[in-house]
C-alpha cells in the first residue's frame, strides 16, 4: 500500500453543493480528490497541484508542498471551505 503522506493540518473543501464539506488529511487523498471529484473549472493551479501531489507520493517533494498546492487549486476553483468550517 502506498504511503499516505499525511498533512500536518487538514484542508477542508466545499465540494458538490453548498455546505457539503470534505476534509483532506493526506497527499494521497488530495491527489484522489483532484483527479476524480474536482469541479470542472480547472486551471493551471489544479494542474500544478496534481503534479505536485504525484511528486510527493513519489518521494520527490515535501508533504507541505502538496498541501500548499491543494489550497491554491481550491482557491482557484472557489472550493476552499470558509475558515469557520475548517477543523
Amino acid at each position: 500500500m502506498m504511503d499516505e503522506k499525511p498533512f500536518d493540518k487538514p484542508v477542508t473543501l466545499e465540494l458538490g453543493r453548498i455546505g457539503h464539506y470534505r476534509r483532506i488529511d493526506s497527499t494521497r487523498e488530495a491527489a484522489e480528490c483532484l483527479m476524480t471529484v474536482w469541479p470542472l473549472n480547472r486551471g493551471a493551479r489544479h494542474r500544478d497541484a496534481v503534479e505536485t501531489c504525484l511528486k510527493v507520493l513519489g518521494g520527490h517533494r515535501s508533504t507541505e508542498d502538496a498541501r500548499r498546492a491543494l489550497i491554491e487549486a481550491a482557491k482557484e476553483s472557489d472550493v476552499l471551505a470558509p475558515e469557520s468550517t475548517r477543523h
